[in-house]
């Protein structure tokens, strides 16, 4: 079997290409995953589900968007066995291809007025497709840029896919705040909001063609020259790395529920509990996210300098804190004390998020490292995120936003009790 060559240091691509390869898919995808975040919060409800009450609605649609956290673990799974055994660049491309693929046919996927019942079974099909190909995007991603870049800059090159999340999500709400203030309530939930699903399609064909110009990571093509490379990756790394696994989706739980408390369950209640119209409490998002952007490259440059679990772990405690000022700022109505919540949220998510991109890789050697740290990103998905924001609806309805609150402290304490426990391996390793 032909192997591919080690690339020599002349003929590598550049790492301002390399970051922006890393950068824009993880922008795509996550653009792709959060419209439908949106969508499940303002619309998802009544055109799938509008036989239910309004309150029964909004969960109904929540649960749809939790669905897609599910599938995503089983994304890592698949597309990390391929990355592990034939590289991580046509794994990378597949990947877009299946989530930008589900994405547009939410689009066009009719509602229940028109198919009945099987309009939201499809959709959850589909929202089942998105979390497929979500699953496979993060890890390689990550894996391009720290596979390539040079020690002691590890930390700020693995920075470049966890900074798509927060333009993915900004390009994302202005695309819903534009269509929320040039169209009328009746149009956006007629056909206004499939507008960013379809429209999704062509900026896959962007990231597909700077996907496709790379060559192969150093470190895959060299263990796969000296025939390091497992046939079965996942049999490998249950076996000899669980504990790892289990850690890091520990670690990855408060970054996630930091944001979709902030962006889908605070959009919900802010619209519905608060009366805060639409276009205004987007105009708030945007102004909050600006908070993650900036925190990415600062956490990630503090990383490379103090170590990233000392980064990680400030981070999280923080976060342990903020939980306690949920109900008093977001229940107080004020708009100004909202924002700084929502912008504070966005703010710790990034400094949580940030080092995670040469944290999580830094703990599988590399035979198993597309697998390892895609599992534990995704599992990471499910425990911070997945059912957080339906799990938040119930709590405020059950108990009020205190509650909301506990549970994100609680998630913040778990994160960095799993981080102290945390070690990563040596970086060349291959098994």
């Amino acid at each position: 079997m032909h192997s591919p060559s080690i690339p020599s240091s002349a003929n590598l691509p550049s790492m301002s290409r390399i970051a922006f390869a890393s950068f824009i898919g993880t922008a795509i995808e996550f653009y792709d995953f959060y419209i439908y975040a949106m969508a499940a919060a303002l619309v998802i409800g009544q055109v799938f589900f509008p036989a239910s009450a309004p309150a029964i609605q909004s969960l109904n649609a929540l649960l749809t968007f939790g669905l897609a956290f599910i599938a995503r673990p089983l994304g890592a799974l698949l597309f990390g066995h391929f990355g592990d055994r034939i590289g991580r660049k046509s794994t990378l491309a597949a990947s877009l291809l299946v989530m930008g693929a589900s994405t547009f046919l939410i689009g066009l996927l009719p509602g229940y007025d028109t198919l009945g019942v099987w309009a939201p079974v499809l959709l959850c099909l589909l929202r089942f497709g998105q979390g497929l190909g979500l699953g496979g995007e993060w890890a390689g991603a990550a894996l391009l840029a720290t596979e390539y870049a040079p020690e002691g800059k590890r930390g700020w090159y693995g920075m470049f896919p966890q900074l798509g999340p927060s333009i993915g999500f900004l390009l994302a709400t202005l695309t819903f705040l534009g269509l929320s203030l040039g169209l009328t309530d009746d149009q956006f939930v007629a056909w206004g909001w499939r507008v960013p699903f379809i429209i999704s399609a062509a900026l896959v064909m962007v990231g597909l063609y700077v996907r496709f110009k790379l060559a192969e990571t150093p470190a895959f093509a060299q263990a796969k020259s000296e025939q390091h490379i497992h046939r079965w990756p996942l049999k490998a790394l249950i076996l000899q790395h669980g504990k790892a696994i289990v850690l890091g989706a520990l670690a990855m739980g408060v970054c996630y529920h930091l944001f979709y408390t902030a962006t889908v369950f605070c959009l919900s209640y802010g619209t519905q509990a608060l009366n805060i119209s639409r276009p205004v409490f987007l105009c708030m998002l945007c102004i909050a996210v600006i908070g993650m952007a900036v925190a990415t490259p600062l956490a990630a440059w503090w990383a490379d300098r103090v170590g990233r679990r000392l980064v990680l772990m400030s981070g999280q405690l923080l976060a342990l804190i903020l939980g306690f000022a949920l109900a008093p700022m977001l229940g107080s109505g004020n708009l100004l004390l909202i924002v700084l919540f929502l912008f504070s949220a966005l703010f710790l998510m990034g400094v949580t998020f940030a080092p995670m991109g040469a944290f999580l890789p830094e703990q599988f050697p590399v035979a198993v490292r597309y697998s390892g740290a895609g599992l534990a990103y995704q599992l990471g998905g499910i425990l911070g995120a997945s059912f957080a924001p339906a799990v938040a609806q119930f709590l405020v309805q059950q108990g009020g936003l205190p509650w909301v609150g506990f549970y994100m402290s609680s998630m913040a304490a778990i994160s960095a009790l799993a981080v102290w426990q945390m070690k990563p391996v040596p970086f060349t390793r291959h098994d």
